[in-house]
């Protein structure tokens, strides 16, 4: 039930000064009551009227959580003296507090904040503390008032807090005239929650500005899907339906968005201007690398041989041709289905620019792949973001992610390979190549019959269809990976075959199980205890992996059913509530965001810090080792030892990862996954995804649930459709 209380701050317990979450004592009458909320502009003395409702907290006992409140004006001499004495006027003591009101009473407050000047009349003030203390008042008053102002417009005090630090007191004029540029300026409001502002500000729906920015947010929208563009007709639509409005009224205000360069439109297909331009000068700088390299063919094929010797290992043909191919290109790629010689082309090329004493960097998009590539090739790879030494960002985005490494500061390499290049999106590999020399090679590997990146754009294929650089593909499976029916069945997926589930295999099993309630019990039976058994491994290792989110063997489902068993609740387990669940100590947890400005260090003994950096990415999984419900901290543990604290307001980028989708399970490696199969969508239960999801597996992969499903996906080569022109820009600079 909503009560209403008042009472004087006696104390501020805890603040966080990122968010304004406070914890605060207040003194209401004879009762000490503890409240909680955002509190960012109140302090210690101030009289406080606050709206919300009581709760139990499990640690702390009764607190009362704040939705809103307002600072009072004190009504007497004693309440002036004991609020301007609490500190909540930076420069103004318990004495001089006294000494204020005793000379000006009751009028005290409108004197600081009207006639400041006057309070030189009080010994101990200059006339320059007068000032500031006029002007510390008028700010209070100017917060406060636009706090109520925007609280109207269901603004939340956190939110507000932004804005009004965004807009000063120019925020009353633009959320009257025009409160869609919050969309624009303000990391946190979007166009939904510009529009709702709109609406109860009593904006038209067909105002300029709620269509301009309609158009940009479907634009930025299709990004977030993928696309780098969309076709004219598609964007009209899609803008038609968000904002109710008539696909007719929306094309004037196109053109109006191109002549200010907001839009690119190019052949009836358009471009957020940055899209457009990332495109363009990726493709550009893809050619510029693009040189051969002076070698004598005959010196390339003896080193080969050497290597072949020293390392005792034979290259087929389309290896050899690989390993040649980087050494007199400035550009090349190599594509290969697993098991088809990649790692040992990799080590190769390696062992070849070593002999030369050429300097070799390594690196991959996410942590789990560059783990992967070192102990592949015995050679320290990292993460692209820390290749080029990432520095911050000016917002929560991928589009405006600052590297030290770039054109400015070029990485000093002679060789750069790049492992799992499907999961490299356009702003990284433009960041990438800004940082790149023409002279230095660059090897570029991946799958092209993976899943397509999370981020904007299709880079890997749209290289490889451009035919504009030199690509060799892998096509021979080789003998000890032909012994694996995870990785020979790979192959049939992909081309189509059939796959026989008689489960004769040692590694590949198929359990067909047509109830949804046995095949939520199966998973759970294999994930803690058949399979650990079977593969060394812990449960916390195995990853079932499903093609969906909703429904009773998507991710959340099973998220819920695993935890339950896995790591149920215990007097010894911390647990944080959040809108999807519960998050416990020793919960496997995955970062759902990327998130640029995350710190994480590396702890050494006693907990101190031995190394420290920023960014924590999409796909990054962990597990909670601490949660602090009175500092509002959850830990997590990464990969390589990683420590990242996260507040409560940011428990968002994360969920439990019992249990992932396909998608989010790209790029990495397991040493077992389980894969629920039971119906779907037809646009989701493909070929390329069932393929993504075998190829996770090191040593094992069940799959469970209707082989009439699994048929199905095989023959379902519908592929992802991405709106993207990288092949086009390629081939026309190629052209010129």
């Amino acid at each position: 039930m909503r009560e209403k209380i008042e009472g004087y701050v006696e104390h501020i317990v805890y603040r966080n000064e990122e968010n304004g979450y406070t914890v605060l004592n207040l003194s209401a009458g004879k009762d000490e009551i503890t409240c909680v909320g955002s509190f960012q502009s109140v302090h210690e003395g101030e009289y406080l009227e606050a709206e919300g409702q009581y709760s139990t907290h499990a640690t702390y006992g009764q607190q009362f959580k704040a939705e809103q409140y307002r600072i009072k004006i004190p009504q007497n001499g004693l309440a002036l003296e004991r609020y301007l004495g609490s500190g909540a006027v930076k420069g103004i003591g318990a004495a001089l507090a006294a000494r204020i009101v005793r000379r000006f009473g009751d009028d005290t407050l409108r004197i600081m904040e009207e006639e400041p000047e006057r309070l030189a009349e009080i010994k101990g003030i200059s006339d320059r503390k007068a000032r500031e203390i006029g002007e510390q008042m008028i700010e209070k008053s100017q917060m406060q008032n636009a706090m109520i102002f925007l609280s109207q417009y269901g603004i939340s005090l956190t939110l507000g807090i932004k804005i009004y630090n965004q807009y000063q007191d120019t925020l009353y004029r633009i959320l009257r005239e025009n409160p869609y540029k919050l969309a624009e300026d303000i990391q946190g409001v979007g166009f939904k929650i510009a529009d709702e502002i709109a609406g109860r500000v009593g904006i038209r729906t067909d105002s300029e500005y709620r269509i301009r920015s309609g158009l940009y947010y479907t634009l930025s929208q299709a990004s977030a899907q993928g696309h780098m563009y969309l076709p004219k007709e598609e964007l009209l639509y899609r803008t038609s339906e968000l904002l109710g409005v008539e696909r007719e009224v929306l094309g004037k205000y196109l053109m109006d968005m191109a002549i200010d360069r907001k839009i690119i439109m190019k052949e009836e297909n358009v471009y957020t201007s940055q899209s457009y331009f990332l495109e363009l000068n990726t493709a550009r700088m893809l050619q510029e690398l693009n040189i051969v390299c002076e070698n004598a063919e005959e010196g390339i094929e003896k080193r080969i041989a050497m290597i072949e010797a020293k390392d005792g290992i034979t290259l087929d043909i389309m290896q050899r041709k690989a390993v040649a191919a980087a050494v007199r290109n400035g550009l090349m790629i190599l594509t290969g289905g697993p098991g088809t010689g990649k790692t040992t082309t990799i080590n190769t090329m390696i062992r070849y620019f070593e002999s030369e004493d050429m300097d070799i960097f390594l690196a991959a998009p996410t942590g789990r792949a560059a783990k992967r590539m070192t102990e592949a090739t015995g050679y320290e790879a990292s993460t692209i973001h820390r290749l080029l030494e990432l520095s911050g960002v000016v917002e929560e985005s991928s589009a405006n992610v600052r590297f030290e490494r770039n054109e400015d500061n070029p990485l000093e390499a002679d060789v750069i390979i790049i492992d799992e290049m499907s999961m490299v999106d356009i702003h990284l590999m433009h960041a990438l190549l800004s940082a790149i020399v023409p002279g230095t090679r660059l090897i570029l590997v991946g799958d092209m019959n993976q899943l397509p990146s999370v981020g904007p754009g299709s880079v890997l294929r749209d290289m490889i269809r451009a035919k504009a650089f030199p690509v060799v593909e892998l096509t021979r499976i080789f003998r000890q990976a032909s012994e694996s029916d995870i990785v020979v069945n790979a192959h049939k997926i992909h081309a189509g075959q059939t796959v026989s589930l008689d489960n004769h295999s040692r590694d590949f099993f198929f359990l067909q199980r047509n109830d949804v309630r046995v095949i939520q019990k199966v998973i759970l039976t294999l994930v803690s205890q058949k399979l650990p058994k079977y593969t060394d491994a812990r449960p916390q290792d195995i990853q079932v992996l499903s093609p969906m989110r909703k429904g009773p063997l998507g991710v959340e489902s099973l998220n819920e059913i695993l935890q339950r068993y896995l790591n149920p609740p215990g007097p010894d387990k911390a647990e944080r509530e959040n809108g999807r669940g519960v998050f416990r100590e020793g919960d496997k947890v995955m970062q759902i965001k990327n998130n640029y400005q995350l710190e994480w260090e590396i702890r050494g003994k006693h907990g101190i810090a031995a190394q420290r950096g920023m960014g924590v990415f999409n796909g990054d999984l962990g597990v909670i080792t601490s949660i602090n419900s009175f500092g509002e901290l959850l830990t997590v543990e990464y990969e390589e030892g990683r420590f990242v604290d996260y507040t409560f307001k940011q428990l968002d980028e994360l969920e439990l990862a019992y249990a992932t989708t396909i998608h989010k399970a790209q790029g990495s490696e397991y040493p077992a996954v389980v894969i629920p199969l039971l119906g779907g969508p037809k646009m989701l239960m493909t070929r390329n995804l069932l393929y993504t999801a075998v190829t996770r597996a090191r040593k094992c992969v069940v799959l469970t649930g209707s082989a009439d499903t699994f048929q199905a996906m095989i023959d379902n080569q519908t592929e992802e459709n991405r709106y993207t022109t990288l092949s086009q820009r390629i081939g026309e600079l190629a052209r010129d």
